[in-house]
């Protein structure tokens, strides 16, 4: 009966949200990655925002790209699909061929009613939410409404597009073994972002990729070896990864640097946040200290970085485990599949939805986002091993605790190291001694550390093959 309530209020919602287009339509993909605060059938019910949207008209487009760039589409393109390959909330996405170069690619054009009407819609929902919680002072939301004002103006200048673009490309030009792809920028006006076309298909799209030989279990890990570069190594996050950002292109693996036969195509990098080294070192010892189900270290970190004392409910909305889990120190362990649900931890805590509202409506802006990118990679992890035996799909989810934990590992290892040095002066023998000593033992102990984890992942991999082998002879 609960479930079909949901449903039946989600699905109206949608459609009230699909009608207004535009911000509100940004407004419904918010609610589809909160997971820890809403029941599923809304977040499942507003995933539909995605990737289905209103398409502005050709005329509109060719209006917008006269504005904005000073020449027609006929006098640009040789070649313009009037078609498009993408509609989403803010812009839609056009198959062209460059006039002047003949180079095949691809036009992300932003609806012509957005920008006039953004700022009376950012105003509107502020003003409803305020209007709840003047009624209801336990829906504290206003958040939502504050990042929505922070993050549209970033997202509504295509420039910034083209500069977080470049700037990825940048960060990971060094590895060559991270099978990542982003469209090449040519051109970029507020409202019209002209890129390099690249053909693939949705990362979740377990058809695409049976077809073409590419593995579920290479893209899952991958993909989260992407995002722990950015959000440990990096501190420059893509903060909107849901599978209609990314998807895969079969290639040829004798062919690349990396050595699989896909890439990872990133791409809409209108919304990115910094994250400071201050940040990242606080967010790495946090999970550290999940993985080792020490409650002393999760609380004292779980205020660090949230500004909350309500460490367990906190944990739990992080890695999306009961605290019974995390607290046997067994999160580094289990093979329970994710089991954060709202309804069910309802039924046990009644007031849990007012400590959860609590929780978001404290923590700082840029955990907020985090936090939605965290549960984002988690349902495309879900999608991804959807029709693997049920103790593979336990694997996955615990390979990638395994993989948060090598760079949480790595991270806390580089932030002592630095410690070190910055403590332990190099003016005496006895002290560089010292300090060279202190770096050894923090570099060996963390190596055994990490190759444990890495040895633990392999054996997880060789149980996964011998279950798949025995799957299939069944």
């Amino acid at each position: 009966m609960r479930s079909a309530v949901h449903l039946r209020a989600a699905e109206k919602v949608k459609n009230a949200l699909m009608k207004n287009g535009g911000v509100y339509i940004k407004l419904g993909q918010h609610i589809s990655a909160m997971q820890y605060v809403l029941p599923m059938e809304w977040c499942t019910t507003m995933q539909a925002l995605q990737d289905q949207n209103t398409a502005s008209s050709l005329e509109d487009v060719d209006k917008v790209i006269k504005a904005d760039v000073g020449r027609s589409i006929d006098d640009l393109f040789s070649l313009f699909d009037p078609k498009p390959i993408g509609v989403a909330s803010l812009a839609q996405v056009h198959r062209a061929v460059l006039r002047d170069t003949g180079e095949e690619v691809a036009v992300k054009v932003q609806h012509p009613m957005v920008r006039r009407y953004s700022d009376i819609d950012i105003a509107t929902v502020t003003v409803m939410f305020e209007f709840i919680h003047s009624v209801f002072p336990d829906f504290k939301f206003m958040w939502l409404s504050a990042e929505m004002q922070n993050s549209l103006p970033q997202e509504l200048d295509f420039r910034n597009d083209k500069s977080n673009a470049e700037r990825v490309v940048w960060e990971f030009a060094k590895y060559s073994g991270i099978p990542l792809t982003v469209p090449k920028m040519i051109q970029a006006s507020e409202r019209v972002l002209i890129m390099g076309y690249v053909n693939g298909r949705r990362c979740d799209d377990l058809g695409f990729l049976r077809k073409h030989s590419i593995d579920p279990e290479s893209v899952s890990r991958e993909i989260g070896r992407i995002f722990a570069e950015m959000t440990f190594v990096h501190g420059f996050l893509h903060c909107d990864p849901h599978p209609g950002n990314l998807f895969v292109r079969p290639c040829d693996k004798q062919t690349t640097t990396h050595g699989y036969n896909f890439d990872l195509v990133l791409l809409d990098h209108g919304l990115y946040r910094q994250l400071s080294p201050r940040f990242r070192y606080e967010y790495a010892e946090m999970w550290h200290a999940l993985m080792k189900g020490d409650e002393e270290q999760i609380k004292y970190w779980s205020r660090k970085v949230s500004g909350t004392d309500l460490y367990q409910l906190f944990s739990t909305i992080l890695t999306g485990q009961h605290w019974t889990t995390i607290e046997s120190k067994a999160l580094s362990q289990t093979t329970s599949a994710a089991q954060f649900s709202l309804d069910s931890l309802m039924d046990r805590q009644p007031d849990i939805l007012q400590q959860i509202t609590e929780i978001l409506a404290s923590v700082p802006p840029v955990l907020l986002l985090v936090l939605k990118t965290n549960d984002l990679l988690r349902m495309i992890d879900m999608k991804l091993f959807a029709d693997q035996p049920p103790t593979v799909r336990q694997h996955a989810q615990l390979r990638s605790w395994l993989r948060i934990s090598h760079y949480c590992l790595v991270t806390i290892r580089d932030i002592r190291a630095a410690n070190i040095n910055h403590n332990l002066s190099r003016s005496s023998i006895a002290q560089n001694a010292k300090r060279l000593v202190q770096l050894t033992v923090n570099r060996l102990s963390f190596w055994f550390m990490d190759t444990a984890l890495s040895l633990y992942s392999t054996l997880l991999s060789i149980k996964d093959l011998f279950i798949r082998t025995r799957t299939s002879l069944i």
